[in-house]
């Protein structure tokens, strides 16, 4: 299972996100809101890769004291084909784009092996996840189901998660 470092929303912004995925559900289509383990929230992924050594917390404390950092969230975004994730875009800032240089750069010696590919500087599609498996058929009630308008946010949290054990840690 892969490990991961992560951005949290503030309070309101986890709240907006999540009345997405609220409306998803009650449209009937797939949802983060399904997956009902208390680990589960909002968040965008900074980097991740198979494995992420724990040791990494301490350094990543430095970047954290950026937070918090406005964001917004911009418009819905398809990844895949046959099975689509739906997501919204995180407008990438100069701000947030130094962050995400520097947790790449500080993961990179914690790593037994290397980063996965989408989210290294230059091929990272910031974003927060709204469903997992979406039929292309049903793109168009999911896209209906949700508001698209632009949200204002703020990140205000910085966690390390470890897929195999299935624990986060709040870092920031």
């Amino acid at each position: 299972m892969a490990h991961s470092v992560e951005l949290l929303f503030d309070e309101n912004t986890d709240a907006a996100i999540r009345r997405q995925w609220s409306a998803l559900a009650d449209a009937g289509l797939p949802s983060q809101a399904n997956h009902t383990s208390p680990s589960n929230r909002p968040h965008v992924t900074l980097s991740v890769a198979q494995r992420i050594d724990s040791a990494v917390d301490a350094t990543l404390r430095e970047p954290g004291r950026q937070l918090p950092l406005d964001c917004l969230i911009g418009a819905p975004l398809i990844f895949g084909r046959k099975s689509v994730t739906l997501a919204r875009l995180i407008v990438p800032t100069a701000e947030l784009l130094r962050l995400h240089r520097s947790v790449d750069s500080i993961c990179a010696p914690h790593l037994p092996s290397a980063p996965f590919a989408h989210a290294r500087p230059g091929h990272w599609s910031p974003h927060v996840t709204l469903a997992r498996r979406l039929a292309p058929a049903d793109l168009a009630a999911a896209l209906e189901a949700i508001d698209a308008d632009d949200i204002p946010g703020t990140f205000a949290g910085l966690r390390r998660w470890d897929g195999d054990a299935r624990v986060d840690t709040v870092i920031a």
